[in-house]
């Protein structure tokens, strides 16, 4: 019995993904026994800030790197440091400064929300959100446009969240940043490749150390010097309350390390969902198939389409059946409305796919047993 049972909580299958709202990640026995031994004791904060600082420089290949709370707080942090930089009288007034330029331009296909919205976060660091485009179709005139003096960094959001069709790639946004002399900012909270966006030029990335990382809540933003040193001067501003503890500051290291010998789990991913698919193959209006992750990241996941005529359910219903159980199974259902669901592998524990297949048979029979 886990310790959440033990507390009276509902027990829970995670077959959604790396989600916050179900505690991102279950960290590696190693992580969970830095995050104790950090815990009972004592450290100066500020040399710790630095020292993990330059890990994650190191996991990267950044310049220098900032620990966050997390990937929101990065967006915060971020755009904080590009806005007021490390003047201290300036950082001690955001999101309230005025006077020098706060613009961000973002597409409209980006300004998404993840749990909470990506302009909110911005707004937190002290910018001026502009979207630019439409929601599903932006040009690169639509982004030059909107530059002026007031205009202060451009922002791009990784993520399957944001629109995937009709968005400028981020190396146009890159070029016209360059030409005007202007940071780029990505957000990219649960992308896997920790070098990409730094080699591509960007001047600041942010992660997740919960997501793809598989630490503790935390984040980190990766990037040019003189921007990082102005992240770290953030703690000072608004920083101050989303400051990350020492237990995650640890645990985050850690993870790091254990990331950058992480084998690929591509094919493992793939074997464990057609085992999964086996099992249910001759469920009556269940049709299964192994399909990669939308946003083009090396994750595999099962796609069940669901055919309400014959399950007597359409996916939505099925879902939510899924999640009364117990345990409570939550599938990701973004396209439930269109009568799809998946089983992502990545966060199941051992066998957890088996008692999916199983729950699954159970509901289906018990409404064909029931017509």
């Amino acid at each position: 019995m886990s310790i959440y049972q033990q507390l009276g909580l509902q027990a829970v299958i995670n077959a959604s993904g790396k989600m916050t709202a179900l505690g991102a990640s279950a960290v590696h026995t190693e992580v969970a026994r830095a995050i104790s031994e950090a815990s009972m004791d004592y450290v100066n904060m500020q040399e710790l800030l630095t020292w993990v600082g330059k890990r994650i420089a190191k996991a990267t290949g950044a310049e220098g790197g900032c620990p966050t709370l997390g990937a929101s707080a990065g967006i915060a942090i971020a755009t904080a440091a590009i806005v007021a930089g490390s003047n201290l009288s300036k950082l001690e007034k955001i999101p309230f400064l005025q006077g020098v330029p706060n613009e961000v331009i973002i597409q409209k296909g980006h300004s998404v929300h993840f749990g909470g919205a990506v302009p909110q976060m911005m707004a937190l660091g002290g910018a001026h959100v502009i979207e630019v485009g439409h929601a599903n179709f932006v040009e690169a005139e639509h982004i030059e446009g909107a530059i002026s003096e007031k205009t202060a960094a451009l922002f791009y959001i990784k993520s399957h969240h944001a629109v995937q069709k009709g968005m400028q790639s981020l190396q146009t946004m890159l070029e016209i940043g360059h030409r005007h002399q202007l940071p780029v900012v990505v957000d990219a909270a649960a992308e896997e490749d920790l070098r990409k966006y730094v080699q591509m030029g960007v001047d600041l990335v942010i992660y997740s150390g919960g997501k793809a990382i598989e630490g503790p809540t935390s984040g980190f933003i990766c990037g040019k010097q003189h921007f990082i040193d102005a992240c770290h001067a953030q703690y000072k501003g608004i920083g101050r309350a989303m400051k990350v503890g020492k237990e995650a500051l640890i645990g985050l290291t850690v993870a790091l390390e254990r990331y950058a010998n992480k084998r690929d789990t591509g094919e493992e991913q793939k074997g464990r969902m057609q085992s999964f698919l086996e099992q249910i193959k001759d469920v009556p209006g269940i049709t299964g198939r192994i399909v990669q992750d939308e946003a083009g990241r090396e994750i595999y996941r099962a796609q069940l389409t669901i055919d309400p005529a014959i399950a007597g359910m359409t996916a939505l219903e099925l879902a939510q059946k899924l999640k009364e159980g117990n345990p409570s199974i939550y599938t990701r259902d973004h396209y439930a409305n269109v009568g799809i669901i998946y089983i992502d592998p990545r966060p199941l524990l051992p066998q957890q796919e088996n008692l999916i297949a199983q729950r699954l048979r159970e509901i289906l029979a018990s409404i064909e047993g029931g017509k």
